[in-house]
């Protein structure tokens, strides 16, 4: 069978969204590479695969998917069970509810929170040389406190997020995460033992290690 095909950037939180699923079912995949300078991700042949003009986008044969969390759903749904591993919970209406209110979390609380923090402090200095706009950073270090706060009362109730158990919701913290710990506020981590040791795991296991090495600014 050959392996499925990711278009993007390993560097690019997205991108590794679906990586880190991939890897944890242990299933073949090829990264194809796309040029933002020459404008590829504008080219008709992405626009055909993502008519946002963004990546990732995805191709399993005759499937073509974008939208990170979208194909990170499908890759755990055809593999899980093949890989015995159990990421969605579908099999439990109750923790496959948990995992998607979780994932919603993600998207909606966290990310809102640390994505500026990233681009401010990592990305647009490293990329476009630009000054990092200290108000709108303080503004979401703010936000990701009050965030952590829920996230410490959850696992000081359960291991992950969505229960006893890892899951997609744990999982589809690990790209911006990765990239917090590498700005002048990882420390925020420290109030917060519970979420510092669920980080520390997360980071810790063989999928998350290995994508890391490719993801730095």
């Amino acid at each position: 069978m050959a392996p499925v095909k990711v278009f993007g950037l390993k560097m690019s939180t997205n991108v590794a969204r679906v990586l880190v699923c991939l890897e944890e079912v242990g299933a073949e995949y090829e990264v194809v590479d796309i040029d933002f300078q020459a404008k590829e991700h504008k080219s008709p042949q992405h626009l055909a695969r993502n008519p946002f003009g963004q990546i990732p986008a995805f191709q399993d044969g005759d499937v073509v998917l974008f939208e990170s969390r979208a194909i990170s759903r499908y890759v755990l749904r055809k593999y899980s069970k093949s890989a015995g591993v159990d990421l969605l919970r579908e099999g439990n209406l109750e923790e496959a509810a948990a995992v998607d209110v979780w994932t919603e979390v993600e998207a909606q609380q966290y990310n809102p929170a640390v994505a500026p923090i990233v681009y401010e402090c990592l990305i647009h200095p490293a990329m476009f040389g630009a000054p990092t706009n200290q108000k709108l950073v303080d503004e979401c270090v703010e936000k990701l406190r009050k965030v952590l706060d829920v996230y410490e009362a959850r696992l000081s109730e359960h291991s992950y997020l969505a229960g006893d158990f890892l899951s997609f919701a744990d999982l589809s913290h690990f790209p911006y995460t990765h990239y917090l710990m590498a700005t002048p506020y990882a420390s925020l981590f420290d109030s917060y033992p519970r979420v510092k040791a669920w980080w520390q795991g997360l980071a810790s296991r063989p999928s998350a290690k290995k994508l890391s090495a490719d993801m730095s600014f």
